[in-house]
């Protein structure tokens, strides 16, 4: 089957060649020209990938991927004008996957965007069964949704991938460089403090006793306790 690609960008001459150059590639490819329009196409089309610009009349990206957490997983990549760095670490934060600076190399994003399609595949092939119950944290992973207990969890998409590769594994010690290289991707361009900072993240949203499941191992990494996760 082939995957599909939404465009999500106002200039019409941008999103049609992009549209084009994924035709070409073999993916199914739509463009929409509104924020407000893109929510609704979302929904309709189900894409695995958005190219999504930040700038956007109606709703501008960053909303549109706020309103996108816990309603399943789509990779993104953004696109703007805008260099500086507290713009890329907000799309980021926000659960984007990648981000590009406009003007950008056509070849560059289709790179991007098959090395995104396939470390979301890699995260999906890691967990096992669509529901992952470990030490009272139940995951639907096709849903896409997460309780402690009998409470729902408010998980970014990337929050989301990493409790669920390590509660997918009991007791498998990942590194901070393989947790990074298989959630992120290895051309992410931030170092694996992102990954004990999502982790500080995880545990503050799971709160005592589900908190203590996720384990620190000293000078290498983390892992998820098999059993009740109760230290």
């Amino acid at each position: 089957m082939k995957e599909k690609v939404l465009v999500i960008e106002d200039e019409q001459t941008i999103a049609n060649a992009i549209t084009y150059a994924l035709t070409r590639e073999g993916y199914t490819a739509e463009a929409v020209y509104h924020g407000e329009a893109a929510l609704k196409r979302i929904e309709e089309f189900q894409p695995d990938a958005l190219i999504l610009d930040v700038m956007l009349p109606g709703m501008d990206g960053y909303e549109i991927l706020k309103k996108l957490q816990g309603k399943g997983r789509v990779g993104v990549i953004m696109l703007t004008a805008k260099e500086d760095i507290v713009h890329k670490v907000l799309g980021l934060e926000l659960g984007a996957d990648d981000y590009m600076t406009k003007p950008f190399d056509m070849r560059e994003l289709l790179a991007r965007l098959k090395s995104l399609l396939r470390r979301i595949q890699t995260v999906d092939h890691n967990q096992d069964s669509n529901v992952i119950s470990v030490g009272g944290i139940k995951l639907s992973t096709d849903k896409r949704t997460a309780l402690a207990g009998d409470r729902p969890l408010e998980l970014t998409p990337k929050e989301y991938d990493l409790l669920a590769l390590l509660l997918a594994h009991p007791e498998r010690v990942y590194t901070r460089d393989q947790l990074l290289n298989t959630v992120w991707g290895m051309d992410y361009f931030g170092g694996t403090r992102t990954v004990d900072i999502h982790v500080q993240r995880i545990r503050k949203k799971l709160g005592p006793p589900f908190d203590s499941v996720i384990q620190t191992v000293y000078g290498i990494g983390y892992k998820a306790l098999g059993g009740s996760g109760e230290n």
